[in-house]
């Protein structure tokens, strides 16, 4: 597997969930769009959106985020990952987030709900 334009660490965190996951190059089938939206001429210019399917389990995914096609690689992957990871019934960064907040939200709800009885 090749370095994308990212972090070390997080080039070795994308091959570290890979293996994990059990996914590997051979099950990706990825192609190169042209993108839309901000980035003016260069993402008129150059085909820097990937989509990304993973062929046994038929998800796609496509990230056009950031004006470098290997950001994007790198980004594809990492939301790839997750939706496999939320199939088979881990937690996801998302879900861990949605928790966190949940938790804080209830937190508050808690202590105005005694400040008020006092």
């Amino acid at each position: 597997m090749s370095a994308y334009a990212v972090s070390e660490e997080k080039n070795r965190w994308l091959i570290r969930k890979m293996a994990e996951l059990g996914v590997t190059e051979e099950d990706l089938e990825e192609t190169f769009v042209r993108s839309s939206g901000n980035g003016g001429q260069h993402v008129n210019k150059t085909s820097t959106c990937v989509q990304l399917r993973h062929k046994p389990s038929g998800i796609m995914v496509s990230a056009s985020r950031e004006r470098s096609q290997s950001v994007n690689r790198f980004l594809a992957r990492r939301e790839l990952l997750e939706r496999l990871e939320a199939l088979g019934g881990g937690q996801t960064a998302e879900m861990k987030r949605i928790e966190k907040l949940r938790k804080q939200k209830d937190r508050r709800r808690r202590r105005t709900a005694t400040k008020v009885v006092s």
